[in-house]
């Protein structure tokens, strides 16, 4: 479709810079104002897992989802906006016949199966080059009434995509992480510099609900409530950041004598991981389930 075409996305009309042209595959009715989820390609368990969670909230809501389709974040996001039954949008720095990650193809088959889209100004048969991908980064942000980066080291390509947001008049919300990961660098530094930070799922739905007016999700139920008030600390420490069995057992150790401690560790997260509250990674640490 050219800039003049009817089914031209509006959105992108108003942007600086607009393509002259879109090249896609799949539905062209799809490309309306949506949310950007984005995020580090080396992403951490707690990067993925709040990609999964945000995408997810404002699919079920009815919003589009757009990313990049990379490895990490943009992946996540598109998985959970397919899982929670919605669209999503993939735009692309090369042709769309040459997606890139290639092993990303089954991904981009089901956006398209789904009713999404696969999308890029460049035309078919066109290799990804470097370049491309900062380019491409003005279209994700274009579309997007707001840009949420969930994790973003220091350097980050992220932070193309956040200028791009606030060039084009968008809004970019931040999920904060800690402030010893270096995958989460950036995001930080990017709420320090005036982002939104998004801390939970109820601030989450009032800005989609700013944004979109989609509607919020109807109050937990009291005992459900009082359920997540009553978490176990060392649960809540290791959902926060992963925690290395050292780590889980010295906090144990605070609260259980010597031999009390490890079979209350090992009880806790036995139930903890059949209920899905924490998981064990590759690496021996605990943290939050991510799902896919």
């Amino acid at each position: 479709m050219d800039f003049y075409s009817e089914v031209y996305p509006e959105q992108l009309r108003n942007t600086p810079d607009p393509p002259g042209a879109l090249y896609g595959i799949g539905d062209p009715g799809v490309l309306v104002p949506g949310l950007a989820v984005i995020g580090a390609r080396k992403a951490t368990p707690y990067g993925l897992g709040c990609a999964h969670r945000f995408a997810r909230l404002a699919a079920e809501k009815g919003v589009l989802i757009i990313s990049g389709g990379a490895r990490g974040c943009d992946s996540e996001a598109h998985r959970a906006a397919l899982e929670a039954g919605g669209k999503t949008v993939v735009f692309l720095g090369g042709g769309c016949d040459k997606p890139y990650p290639a092993c990303h193809r089954t991904l981009f088959q089901r956006v398209v199966d789904a009713g999404g889209a696969i999308v890029s100004e460049r035309p078919f048969d066109t290799d990804s080059m470097p370049h491309m991908f900062r380019e491409r980064n003005r279209l994700i942000a274009g579309l997007a009434e707001a840009v949420l980066i969930v994790e973003a080291g220091l350097p980050s390509g992220t932070f193309s995509t956040a200028d791009e947001a606030l060039d084009a008049g968008r809004e970019v919300l931040v999920v904060p992480g800690s402030i010893t990961s270096d995958q989460s660098r950036g995001s930080n530094r990017l709420l320090y510099q005036g982002a939104v930070p998004i801390v939970d799922d109820e601030c989450f739905e009032e800005v989609l609900f700013r944004l979109f007016g989609a509607l919020m999700r109807p109050p937990a139920a009291v005992g459900a409530q009082e359920g997540q008030d009553e978490l176990d600390p060392i649960i809540a420490a290791a959902q926060a950041q992963p925690m290395s069995m050292d780590e889980l057992y010295a906090m144990a150790s605070r609260r259980s004598s010597n031999d009390g401690a490890h079979a209350m560790l090992m009880e806790l997260l036995v139930e903890a991981e059949a209920s899905g509250l924490l998981a064990r990674y590759p690496d021996g640490r605990w943290g939050p389930l991510v799902r896919s």
